[in-house]
């Protein structure tokens, strides 16, 4: 069901902001686009089968600017993203997360690039990251710059693209503006994907021969939760991701090579998983295609797939205790 609020103009900037049971964290996600110091904007909550509120929530809200798509059922993450994506009609388009937000200057700095330069297909940012109270933590942000190579990524459109975006995942995807008519071209996320579709979509980008340029300004916030990855939560992203990394076969050998160690680490992560949940004969499959990764591990688990199903948790969690 879409619910457009009277519009006069077409806008210059999309905004999509994907939200699914977030009613505490929402509202700061939307105040931070309509604070924004650039404002020819429309703002579209795609609500992916909320129950906590979030319809009411929206109500709340006057700004004409505003549009709410709610599905009753909840379709998957990429499908709920899509339906934003289709309502839009800015020329540009940004998709953000309900936990982050947009620094005041996030679209007057990015569109101002696009602007000018009509050759760029999208502008990424570094970003701060932030708690569950909305603190900013310095230390946390030079650390996470560093880790995904944007602290030695110099200003300007990214050569290297490919190596950036796969390699090293520099590029953010809620803290990237995209010039709608490409990700139209591309198709923008994948349908029926839960994880890795914002790597892929940038792998694809990439591919397509689109232009990336990089702006080193920290103007998006991403917040860190401190809640554990859960056995049931790392399961369905390795299935992903492993889906994601067979999606390719780079011409380039260096990428090919790292690519491969990356489907291989994936394999014996899944595997090893599966194993200890007691899917046994599924995980043994996985984790002998990718032994050659770690052979130690491939065996460890292997020999604890042996152990009845109700003690693999208690022995995996005591060799990760031991190896920790």
């Amino acid at each position: 069901m879409v619910c457009p609020k009277t519009k006069i103009n077409m806008p210059q900037v999309s905004v999509c902001i994907p939200t699914f049971n977030r009613i505490n964290l929402l509202p700061f996600a939307i105040e931070s686009v309509l604070q924004q110091t650039y404002q020819d904007f429309e703002l579209i909550v795609c609500d992916d089968g909320s129950c906590d509120g979030t319809s009411e929530l929206i109500l709340q809200y006057t700004d004409n600017r505003i549009k709410y798509i709610r599905h009753p059922q909840n379709i998957g993450k990429s499908n709920n993203m899509r339906s934003g994506f289709d309502a839009a009609t800015g020329e540009y388009f940004i998709k953000f997360d309900d936990d982050d937000r947009l620094t005041p200057d996030f679209l007057s700095r990015t569109t101002e690039i696009l602007d000018k330069d009509s050759s760029i297909d999208f502008v990424g940012t570094d970003h701060w990251v932030i708690d569950i109270n909305n603190i900013r933590d310095e230390a946390k942000t030079q650390e996470n710059s560093q880790r995904w190579g944007r602290a030695n990524l110099p200003e300007g459109v990214v050569d290297n693209l490919l190596e950036v975006v796969f390699v090293k995942q520099s590029f953010q995807i809620g803290a990237t503006l995209f010039r709608r008519s490409v990700l139209h071209e591309l198709g923008f996320m994948q349908p029926n994907w839960q994880n890795c579709e914002d790597n892929d979509l940038f792998v694809r980008l990439a591919l397509a021969g689109k232009k990336g340029y990089y702006l080193p300004e920290l103007l998006m916030e991403y917040r860190f939760h401190t809640q554990q990855q859960g056995i049931d939560r790392a399961i369905p992203y390795l299935t992903d991701k492993l889906q994601y990394l067979k999606s390719y076969q780079f011409e380039f050998e260096k990428l090919e090579e790292i690519r491969e160690q990356r489907l291989l680490e994936t394999q014996l992560l899944l595997g090893l998983r599966l194993i200890e949940k007691g899917e046994t004969q599924k995980g043994r499959e996985l984790v002998l295609a990718g032994k050659s990764f770690s052979p130690a591990k491939a065996w460890t688990g292997l020999g604890l797939s042996l152990l009845p199903v109700g003690l693999r948790p208690w022995a995996f969690g005591l060799v990760r205790r031991v190896k920790g």
